[in-house]
């Protein structure tokens, strides 16, 4: 059986690195109350998060001068921690310790919450905690208050839960980037770790991460610890075993567990056994094949019927990377973006894919730069030219991400709409409607004859807020009826359609579309946080707008807009551009 190594090293007596990590966000937390260079203030948080996820003694990495090997830590930082590792603390931070007392940092766990915020509510109502803020919000006192109002205070009530629930939970793309370097500081300090494989809630594909995990294959044997970042060692002999506990989920493991004693077996750390007998532990796969189970891939493990439907063979092959063909919602400097048409269609040529859908913001989107019907114009210009040089190795699709109005009309008439290959209509505004009025409003959307995709449905964003009130059920429903494909939205920030809902919605007949909503070239390989969603949703290739190859999505795209033409779909109401 193998060993958890933690990863709360101390060094010659000094700080682990987790204390040196908790010191620099304090740091970072509060240099930002300061003012100034709010750049600054993020570089140390950054720091703090590659230090609270080494794979080695930050004292060894010290004493070989190779602090800057650590994501995100430059000359300036490393002199920072290497002084905090030595003493504890900081000239500077005892300094700005004197300013606000330690409980006010607990503001800086509410989603949404600027940190000259922070500090107007410690200086004109006295806050220093959580709890003080939410009985200021409850005792509406923060109101009345210049420079915080009404708004301010309806917000702090609705994200206090998130802060409670959040506060050690990490994005995926910031897991991915501790979990790697952390992987290649192991196998660098390790070369006796003949396979490292990373485990925990990033390996499930958990759209939040808190149980940072690596399994490696060794010889040694034994359990001490617990940590942020865990290191489990095994042996060949019981690697399967160590892998499928180190990667969970415990409801999961639990009725493999139960299922396991049904057949006669005892599912234990180090494997499966029939009475004193080691049957089968150094493959995952072979442990559930000794069960009678289809293999459950990880991202499945949540206990949500995923054994009753390996046991009757009935888990589809879920889509992965490399079944993308194709891209169908990123934005270029035409609205938001930072990079032009081209750019943005020539990366993602590059990386292998066959298609490119623009859609940048609509009109009504003034907050960020929503094109004009001459601004539409320009852009079906440039992608015509560049598809002529293209040819037929790859193809610019003239999309739009149209914002749903308030009545549920999209942002153009059907005169504009219909010379788009694509349309992605999102609501962008009045999140707070009630419930059913949102619903209609959406449901509007669907019918549009125009609509091909709806995106980013309940608007969502993690760790910051909620999304709106809306019949998620319903929505699938006309989305199905439709033929309008439901958004798996892939920005790590979004990550919506919930894959929670994604089974309900193959069920009633949808097909999905995974999104990187790119505002930029490195933004386009969110596509792969988008593929984790849906195949812990349990999403089909089959089942993937852009898993189409781009004559077969010409094809569907064709047949849709001659629907149109022929009058088949009942139009949705649309606002006249002419207003605008």
């Amino acid at each position: 059986m193998g060993r958890i190594v933690s990863f709360d090293f101390v060094a010659m007596a000094k700080a682990d690195a987790r204390t040196i990590a908790s010191l620099l966000r304090e740091y970072a937390q509060r240099t930002s109350l300061r003012g100034g260079n709010p750049y600054r203030a993020k570089a140390y948080a950054r720091a703090a998060d590659s230090l609270s996820a080494l794979s080695q003694p930050i004292g060894r990495i010290i004493s070989a001068g190779a602090l800057t090997s650590v994501p995100g830590i430059g000359d300036a930082i490393a002199d920072i921690v290497t002084k905090l590792f030595e003493t504890g603390t900081h000239p500077n931070l005892e300094k700005l310790r004197k300013e606000v007392p330690a409980g006010v940092l607990q503001l800086f766990a509410l989603p949404g919450l600027r940190p000259d915020k922070i500090l107007k509510l410690h200086e004109a109502l006295g806050v220093t905690s959580l709890a003080e803020l939410e009985a200021a919000a409850k005792e509406d006192r923060i109101r009345p208050v210049k420079g915080l109002g009404a708004s301010l205070q309806t917000k702090i009530l609705q994200n206090l839960s998130i802060a409670r629930s959040g506060e050690t939970q990490l994005h995926l793309h910031k897991a991915a980037a501790l979990l790697e370097h952390a992987v290649t500081a192991l196998k660098a300090d390790h070369p006796e770790y003949s396979r490292v494989e990373i485990a925990g809630d990033f390996r499930r594909g958990c759209e939040l991460v808190s149980d940072l995990a690596i399994v490696a294959q060794g010889k040694d044997t034994a359990k001490t610890g617990n940590s942020s970042l865990k290191l489990f060692v095994s042996d060949k002999k019981h690697f399967g075993a160590e892998l499928l506990h180190a990667t969970g989920s415990q409801t999961h493991l639990d009725q493999l567990k139960a299922y396991a004693e049904g057949k006669g077996f005892d599912l234990k750390a180090d494997g499966l056994y029939r009475g004193r007998k080691l049957m089968v532990s150094a493959r995952e796969e072979d442990i559930y094949e000794a069960l009678g189970l289809q293999f459950i891939a990880p991202e499945l493990r949540e206990g949500r019927g995923e054994i009753g439907r390996a046991a009757k063979n009935k888990i589809p092959e879920l889509v992965s990377d490399k079944d993308l063909r194709g891209t169908l919602h990123s934005h270029t400097t035409a609205s938001d973006g930072t990079e032009t048409l081209e750019a943005m269609a020539d990366a993602t040529r590059k990386r292998g894919f066959q298609y490119y859908g623009v859609a940048d913001h609509s009109q009504s989107a003034h907050y960020a730069g929503g094109l004009s019907l001459e601004e539409i114009a320009e852009q079906h210009r440039e992608a015509d030219r560049l598809n002529k040089r293209y040819g037929d190795r790859f193809r610019i699709l003239k999309g739009i991400e149209a914002d749903i109005l308030a009545d549920g009309a999209l942002d153009y008439p059907h005169s504009v709409l219909e010379d788009f290959d694509f349309v992605v209509a999102s609501v962008h505004s009045r999140f707070k409607l009630p419930k059913k009025e949102q619903t209609e409003r959406i449901l509007a959307a669907i019918r549009n004859p125009h609509t091909t995709i709806i995106g980013h449905m309940t608007g969502r964003q993690l760790q910051r807020r909620p999304g709106y009130e809306i019949d998620i059920d319903r929505i699938l429903k006309g989305c199905a009826k439709h033929g309008v494909a439901v958004e798996i939205n892939a920005h790590p920030w979004r990550l919506d359609l919930d894959w929670r809902w994604h089974q309900k919605a193959l069920d009633y007949g949808c097909i999905f579309s995974i999104n990187p909503d790119a505002h930029s070239i490195r933004e386009l390989d969110h596509m792969h946080w988008g593929v984790e969603m849906a195949r812990k949703g349990g999403v089909p290739a089959d089942r993937v707008l852009n898993a189409m190859p781009l004559p077969k999505l010409l094809a569907h795209l064709t047949k849709r807009k001659r629907a149109i033409a022929k009058g088949k779909s009942r139009r949705a109401p649309a606002r006249d551009a002419s207003v605008r």
